[in-house]
Order: structure tokens, then sequence, then C-alpha cells
């Protein structure tokens, strides 16, 4: 697993903001320092619009927002859309939205590499023209046949060296749409037998006769990214074109092309992108995932999108600074997901407004407590935020509590509510459990007889004795009722791509939703608005989701208050 990296002050514009150190932000100093590039600092964050955003590309906008804001530059963001039978606008829609709900914005630097269409065009001409690119009549498997491996060459195609002009008329054609799809590709012209097999005769463009969900019908071919990526950077005038560690063996392709046309020529620098355990992060498979419904949809909040986690309750602060402490490395690595988990507890025990539910219930009848009688008792907000303030919740002689709070032969280390015993209600008395009614044909139990004493209101005695157990309740006549939608981990498995039949939707988990439509609440949540979160007090954080409608509010659990990070980082100081 990745550990966080070291927590350094912050250098740049004299902020001591904790950041972690990492080799872009030390690369960019020295260019600043040295001139390169005039001192500019532009970045780039080029998604390309053939889905949701997952919490990997997060890393990456951080990353890339990030370093411009830190230099006072600016970042653009251009959407990759170079191939039209992946593409849709509701992509585009939603990309902008994740974005700006974690809070970056690029200003006016929005582009598309489709408004590029045109030059990129004209600099293949300029290639094929300079003998430096060529028709391919080679079918896709023929080509990955002739590349080679990475032990063995490849092989030159036999239309490699077809004349210029033929060339051109050839490319030409194939923009006005006189060929299908998959008959003909243009190819750079550099080294068939090169150990990077990246450089050996890559393709640059394909036909692809499907409409552009911006130009159209306009275009028959479209470019490969690898052409694109430079061509796009250098238009833009972009300094520092920050990718994951996957295009580390292209860059020398990158630089190639913009080498040849001799146009302005930023610097290509990877990463390493993040792996999350129990978590795929290929969009194939995220895609797989929604159109077979294994899960409702991109936004479920089992799905490691943004706007998953968003409708999940996750908060942007809190992703942010997970994204801060994993810091940029060099090396691919898998992060564990407690520390996501963390990073989301920490900020929500800030922020969270605290609030008494119950999840499965069992009645409590206080029998010395006056029949009628109701009190309105006061209860913290947030103890880590004083302005906060109170809230006021009914008592009254009918409660719930949560049935595991209550146990008729308890062992020895269960201090909560038992016959006989004194347990500590939260806000309110100390109550003593005198007898329980059950189901006579299945045996469970059904109510809990208890005594209440009048001198603990508040939750303390004046003799000084103090209950070993604090649990939390609901007052009967005030509860309402919730659905909670109980969120584990979507798969079983850590590492979700390994499966012995090699399907990784075999580690699925079965239990990673659960429905609770028992859920007793107190009356303030009643009229929780979509997207607020609470601290379901001793249970865990629940955010409440869009489906809430009048009358039903519907929460998410969020994550709960056991902190597995906590436990992770105390084994490992040992």
């Amino acid at each position: 697993m990745e550990n966080p990296g070291t927590i350094k002050e912050n250098e740049i514009g004299g902020e001591s903001t904790p950041v972690v150190s990492n080799f872009i932000r030390e690369a960019i100093k020295e260019d600043i320092k040295s001139g390169r590039f005039g001192g500019k600092v532009i970045t780039r964050f080029p998604p390309e619009p053939n889905g949701h955003l997952h919490i990997g590309h997060a890393k990456a906008i951080c990353i890339d927002f990030g370093m411009a804001i830190e230099f006072g530059g600016h970042c653009n963001l251009r959407y990759d859309d170079t191939n039209p039978s992946k593409e849709e606008q509701e992509y585009v829609d939603a990309i902008e939205a994740d974005v700006r709900w974690l809070g970056f914005d690029w200003g006016n630097n929005l582009f598309y590499a489709s408004s590029y269409f045109e030059k990129m065009y004209q600099w293949a001409v300029q290639l094929i023209k300079a003998g430096k690119a060529y028709v391919d009549d080679l079918a896709p498997e023929q080509v990955r046949e002739y590349r080679g491996t990475l032990t063995q060459s490849g092989k030159n195609s036999p239309y490699r060296d077809r004349s210029v002009e033929e060339n051109m008329d050839l490319f030409v054609r194939m923009k006005n749409g006189e060929f299908p799809d998959g008959s003909k590709t243009l190819r750079a012209k550099i080294d068939m037998a090169s150990p990077n097999i990246n450089m050996r005769d890559p393709v640059m463009y394909r036909i692809i006769n499907i409409p552009h969900h911006r130009t159209g019908t306009t275009w028959k071919i479209y470019p490969m990214y690898d052409w694109a990526h430079g061509l796009e950077d250098s238009i833009e005038g972009v300094t520092h074109s920050l990718c994951s560690l996957e295009y580390e063996d292209h860059r020398p392709l990158y630089d190639w092309f913009l080498d040849q046309l001799g146009i302005y020529h930023p610097q290509q620098m990877e990463f390493a992108r993040l792996n999350l355990t129990y978590t795929v992060m290929s969009k194939r498979k995220l895609l797989e995932l929604v159109k077979n419904k294994y899960v409702s949809d991109w936004d479920d909040p089992r799905m490691p999108t943004l706007a998953g986690l968003r409708r999940k309750g996750y908060t942007p602060e809190s992703i942010k600074n997970f994204c801060e402490r994993i810091g940029v490395a060099k090396r691919d690595s898998i992060v564990d997901i407690a520390l996501l988990e963390h990073c989301l507890r920490e900020d929500l025990n800030k922020k969270a407004l605290r609030a008494m539910a119950v999840l499965n219930p069992v009645k409590v009848i206080i029998d010395n407590y006056p029949e009628g009688q109701t009190e309105e008792l006061d209860a913290i907000n947030n103890p880590e935020d004083s302005g906060a303030g109170s809230r006021k919740v009914p008592f009254s002689r009918e409660l719930y509590i949560e049935r595991d709070d209550f146990m008729e032969e308890p062992p020895k280390k269960f201090f909560r509510l038992a016959p006989g015993r004194e347990v500590r209600l939260r806000y309110a008395y100390f109550i003593t459990c005198t007898s329980v009614e059950k189901d006579p044909s299945s045996g469970e139990i059904t109510v809990l007889h208890c005594t209440y004493d009048p001198a603990t209101k508040g939750g303390s005695s004046p003799d000084g004795r103090s209950p070993k157990a604090t649990i939390h309740w609901v007052s009967a006549a005030h509860a309402k009722n919730a659905e909670v939608r109980l969120y584990d981990k979507l798969f079983s498995s850590e590492d979700p791509n390994t499966s012995p039949d090699g399907n990784f939707l075999s580690n699925l988990n079965p239990d990673s939703l659960k429905v609770n439509t028992i859920c007793k609440i107190e009356p303030s949540l009643a009229n929780a608005k979509s997207g607020e979160r609470f601290q379901f007090e001793r249970i865990g954080y629940f955010c409440v989701d869009p489906d809430t409608t009048a009358g039903n509010v519907v929460f998410n659990r969020t994550v709960s208050l056991k902190d597995e990070w906590a436990k992770i980082t105390k084994r490992e100081q040992k």
C-alpha cells in the first residue's frame, strides 16, 4: 500500500499551507528559476468525454489545476473529443460539473480538440509532403501483427513506400469519406525496429463515419490521441503537460511529432495514476457496471465516480485533502481506501451536524415516567464547532433504542443495557432495565421495561455515579420514519481486477447495498434537504439522497465511524 508523503510547508507566495513535496513542483520551480517558458506556468486537464470522472481523475485535476494556481498560472479544461463513437454531450456537462464541484475554475480557458481538427489536418499534410507519413491499407489486426512485440522488431507495411503524391491523394479521399471504416489509416513513418513499440509507425488518423457531437458530419477521419495530444498543447501554449505514468513511453512520440513540425514544444511530465483498493478505475469497466445494471447509474454511491462520491456524501475538501496526502510519485502503487475514508471523517467531524437515529429499533417503556408528558432536551449540534449551537429533542415515556444496545444475557465485556443494568441516555437520563416482553410465537423481544432516575437529567448524577455506556434514542411519539441505504464496498476483493476466472465482476460484493425501511429518526431530520450531511450519533455519517421527497426522507450511509486507517497507521508505527 502507498503511504502519504512527508508534509512540508508551501514555499510559494509566502503561504504556510501544509503540502506534500513532489517532483513536479520541484521541476516547475527549476523551470521558473531558469526562465524556461518565460517563467509562465500553463497546464491543462484533458478528459475524453466518454464517461464520468472518477476519483483517479480527481488526483489529476488537483495536480493540473493545483500546480497552475500555486505558481500563478492557469489550467485549461480541454476536451479530447477525438472519437465520436464513444463521446456524448452528457459527459461534457458532467465533467464541467465535477471540476467545479471540486472547487476549480478554468475561466475563459475552455477548449476542444475538435476546434483544432483543420489545423491538425494541415500538419498531417505537412508530414506527408515531408515523407514522414503514409496511408496504410493494413487492417487493424494486421497493424498489430506487423508491429512486433516488446522482444521482436516489427516489419514494414507493404504500403509504407507509397509516393507522396499517392499518399496525398488517398488522404484527401479519406477525409472526403470515400472509404469505409477501418479500411485505411494514416501512419507516421518512423522506425519499425525501434525498441519503443510506440515509435513503430503509429497510427495518426482512422476513418470513423459517425457524426461528432460538435462538428456533425464535417469530418470522416479523426486523430489518434498520440498525434493530437502534443499539437493541442502546442496550440494552447501549455508549458507543462502533466500526464499519468502510462504515457511515459509515449513521450518520445510526443516530442517527435512536435520536432518534425518545428512548432512550439511544451514539456510532458508523467506521474503515477491513482489506484485504490476495492475499486476499479477503468472507464470501460465502469461503463460495463452501468450498462449491465450492476449499479443504478454513474452516480450510484458505490461507484468511484465523483458523481457517485458526491451523492454518497463526500465533500470536495476531503477529496482534495486525500489527493494532497497521497502525494505525487513516479512509481505505481495502490492506496488503501481506508485513507480516503479517513480524510472524509476528518472533514465531516468538523462540519456535519449531529442527530439521533435508530436503525434497528426496539421499544423502551419507562414505567415511572409520567404518561402523556413530553420534555424538550438540549442536544449539541456539533461538539467540534462551537458556532453550530444546539437543538431541542423531545423526550417521552416511550422511546426507541437500537436492538443491539440490549442483551438479555450479556457477555462480560458488554456494557450496554441488560436486565438490572443502568445506562445513560444521550442528553437525557439514566435508565435501568427491569423486565422484557417477547413475541410468544418467535421469542423476539418486543418491549423493554425500564425505570429512570429524575435526578440525572442531562446525563449526570448528583451522587457521582457514571454508567459505563451511553446509548442514543428517539422518542417513539415524535419519531419519523426514514429509508436508509446502507452502502458498502462494491467489490469484496482488495484488487477486483484479479479473480480465478479473470472476470472482475466475479468480485462484486453481493452485500454492497442493504435498504433499511424501519429506521426511526428524531423529528429535526424530517425536513432535511438533499445533499445535507449528518452524523447519526454512534452509527456513522449519512447524506440525504436526491430521491428524498416530501414525507419520505432517504439517507445514504457515507462512512462508518470506525476508522480503519487509524488502526493501519498505528500498526505500521509499531
